[in-house]
C-alpha cells in the first residue's frame, strides 16, 4: 500500500536502537559496538533519556520489557513495577482526610523498579557490566548535552510544577528556568547517582545512599514509604500473554498493565473485515474506536495486580467472548457508554510521560522496553543530591472497596506502560507507542496497519492515529493525517471528532525493530517526536587510529 511517511525504515545487517532521543539511540548503538548485545544496549540507551528527556522517564520511576532470545526462540517479560509502601494503606489516607486517591504528592509516589529492572535484565541476558553501560549517561550528565526541541518544548511547560519543590526546581530549572531547545543542560547530582550504581549496583539505590536520600525526603513530606519497602522489593519474570489477529501472534505483558486492552481490541476487531473496509477508512476506524471502549472498559473493571487475586486473563482473551461482546459494536452508531465504565480515582490520561526504546543486535535478539516516571516530572518531588524526580505511579490506584485495583499494602497499582511484540513466519517485531492510556489503543493500531494493511515498521508508526483518553461518551481525538472527509462520515457516525494537529504528543510515541529471518534488521523511530533509529556499525577501523 502507497502511504507517504517523512522517513524510511532502517535497514542493516547489525543491531540497531530506537529511541525518542538520538544521544540515547546512539549510547545504545555504542554498546552494540563495544560487544553488548540488545539488553545491554537497551539498558544503557535508558540510562540517557532518564537525563535527556527527565519528564517522562527515570531512575525515579518503573520499567517494563519483553525480551527474545533469537538462539531458542523464546520471549520472556519483565515487571519491573514498584509496589506500595506497607504503611500506605486506605485507612491512613482517610485519617488524613483523603476519600479519593489523590493525583499528585508524596501519597502517591511507590517503589521505584527501573533500576531493580536494569539488574534483573542485566544479570539474566546482559554481558556488559553497569560501568559499561551507564558511562554514556554519566558522561552527558556531567559534560552536558543539547536539549532537542519537542522536549524542550514540554519541559518549559511544567516550570510551575517543578517550582513548586526546591530540589526540583534546583535541578531542573537552571537559572529560574527551563533550558531551551539547543541549550546545554548538566545534573551532575544524577552523575553521582548514576557513578554510585554503577559501582555498587542495584544495593546503591535500595539499600544505599540512594535510597537514604528517598527515606529522608519521604519522611519530611509525611510519606508513608519505609527501608523494607526499598530493600525487599524485587521484580518479576512474567509469561507474556497473547492473542492471534489476521495470522499473527501479538503479545503484552499480564496484568498489572493495561496490555491485555490492546488483545481484547484487536479480538473484538478481528470479525470485521477492515482490510475490505480500507486504509483509515470510516468504518474501519469506526470499528476500532468502538472496540476500544469495549476493551477498556474490561480492563478497567478486571485489571490489578494478580497477586492480589483478580480476574484471570485466559478469561478476559477467550475468543468465543470476543465474538459475543463484538456484537455490541452497531457499524451505524457510536455508543456513548458501555459497561462496565470508569471507577473512582482514574485519571483520564490520553498522554502521559513515558518513553518507549527498542533494541535488536546482531543475532536479533530484540528487547521491547518501556520506562515511566507517569506525569510530568512524576511526582515533581526531586529526593536531596539524586538528581532525578520520583514518580506518581500510586495515582492510579482506586480507593473503590473490593475493587481490583483498590490501594492495598505492598500491591502494585494498575500499569498504563507497555511494551510490545508481534511474530508472523520469521518475522519478529518488538514495538511500543507510549502515552498513557492512550498506548493500548496505539497498539492495536499499529498491529492492523501491519496485519490489516501490510504497511511496514515505519508506515506504522507513522500513519495517522486516533485516541479516546476518557472512558465515557463519543469525544475522540483524530489526527488530521486522516482524511477531512473520514473525519466527517465519523462525525455522521455520532462520534465527537476532535481534529488535532499532525505530529503533535497527543498520539504518543512509538518505536519498532524488525528481524524478518534472513539476518537483516529494520528499525523505525516515527517523527511526531526528537528520536532516532541507528544502525550499529561495523568495526572497520579495528586496530587503526581514529
Amino acid at each position: 500500500m502507497d502511504i507517504v511517511t517523512g522517513r524510511s525504515k532502517i535497514a542493516t545487517k547489525y543491531g540497531i536502537v530506537a529511541a525518542s532521543q538520538p544521544l540515547a539511540a546512539r549510547a545504545g548503538v555504542q554498546v552494540l559496538e563495544r560487544g553488548g548485545n540488545a539488553v545491554d544496549a537497551a539498558i544503557a540507551a535508558n540510562a540517557v533519556m532518564g537525563l535527556v528527556e527527565p519528564h517522562m522517564n527515570g531512575i525515579g520511576g518503573d520499567l517494563f520489557a519483553i525480551v527474545y532470545e533469537a538462539a531458542n526462540d523464546r520471549l520472556h517479560g519483565l515487571n519491573s513495577g514498584g509496589w506500595a509502601p506497607e504503611r500506605l494503606t486506605p485507612a491512613l489516607l482517610e485519617s488524613l482526610g483523603v476519600v479519593v486517591m489523590p493525583s499528585s504528592g508524596i501519597h502517591t509516589v511507590t517503589v521505584p523498579g527501573a533500576v531493580a529492572g536494569w539488574d534483573a535484565l542485566r544479570t539474566r541476558f546482559g554481558t556488559l557490566p553497569f560501568e559499561d553501560l551507564l558511562a554514556p549517561a554519566i558522561f552527558y550528565a556531567e559534560d552536558g548535552f543539547p536539549v532537542s526541541d519537542v522536549i524542550a518544548d514540554t519541559w518549559g511547560g511544567l516550570s510551575d510544577k517543578l517550582n513548586g519543590d526546591a530540589n526540583a526546581a534546583a535541578t531542573y530549572l537552571p537559572n529560574g528556568r527551563a533550558p531551551r531547545a539547543g541549550e546545554v543542560f548538566r545534573n551532575p547530582a544524577l552523575a553521582r547517582s548514576l557513578r554510585l550504581i554503577a559501582r555498587e549496583g542495584s544495593s546503591a539505590y535500595y539499600s544505599g545512599r540512594i535510597g537514604d536520600a528517598i527515606l529522608e525526603t519521604s519522611a519530611k513530606l509525611g510519606g508513608a514509604m519505609g527501608a523494607a519497602d526499598l530493600r525487599e522489593f524485587r521484580p518479576e519474570w512474567v509469561e507474556p500473554i497473547s492473542t492471534t489477529y489476521r495470522g499473527w501472534t501479538v503479545y503484552e505483558l499480564p496484568p498489572n498493565t493495561q496490555g491485555i486492552a490492546a488483545l481484547l481490541m484487536l479480538n473484538l476487531m478481528e470479525p470485521f473485515p477492515l482490510g475490505e473496509y480500507g486504509f483509515q477508512s470510516a468504518e474501519a476506524l469506526h470499528v476500532m474506536i468502538e472496540a476500544k471502549k469495549l476493551a477498556y472498559a474490561d480492563m478497567l473493571r478486571y485489571v490489578g495486580d494478580p497477586r492480589f487475586g483478580t480476574t484471570s486473563a485466559a478469561a478476559m482473551l477467550d475468543k468465543a467472548h470476543a465474538g459475543t461482546r463484538a456484537r455490541a459494536i452497531d457499524p451505524a452508531h457510536a455508543a456513548a457508554d458501555v459497561e462496565p465504565s470508569v471507577f473512582d480515582g482514574l485519571t483520564n490520561s490520553a498522554g502521559g510521560d513515558t518513553i518507549y526504546l527498542s533494541a535488536i543486535d546482531k543475532d536479533g535478539n530484540i528487547v521491547s522496553l518501556i520506562q515511566s516516571i507517569y506525569e510530568g516530572f512524576g511526582s515533581g518531588i526531586v529526593p536531596s543530591g539524586a538528581g532525578f524526580a520520583l514518580h506518581n505511579r500510586g495515582a492510579l490506584f482506586t480507593l473503590e472497596k473490593g475493587h481490583p485495583n483498590v490501594l492495598a499494602p505492598r500491591k502494585r497499582p494498575l500499569h498504563t506502560i507497555i511494551p510490545g511484540f508481534m511474530q508472523k513466519g520469521s518475522v519478529r517485531i518488538g514495538f511500543g507507542i507510549m502515552g498513557g492510556f492512550n498506548q493500548a489503543q496505539a497498539h492495536a493500531q499499529f498491529v492492523a496497519n501491519v496485519a490489516d494493511y501490510g504497511l511496514d515498521i515505519q508506515q506504522a508508526l507513522e500513519a495517522g492515529r486516533f485516541t479516546k483518553g476518557t472512558f465515557t461518551g463519543c469525544d475522540v481525538c483524530v489526527e488530521t493525517l486522516v482524511a477531512e472527509s473520514v473525519r466527517s462520515q465519523l462525525a455522521a457516525l455520532g462520534h465527537e471528532v476532535i481534529a488535532v494537529p499532525p505530529r503533535t504528543g497527543t498520539f504518543g510515541y512509538g518505536q519498532a525493530v524488525m528481524s524478518d529471518g534472513s539476518g537483516v534488521h529494520f528499525g523505525a523511530s516515527e517523527p511526531r517526536h526528537d528520536g532516532a533509529a541507528i544502525p550499529e556499525a561495523p568495526a572497520v577501523f579495528t586496530g587503526r587510529a581514529r
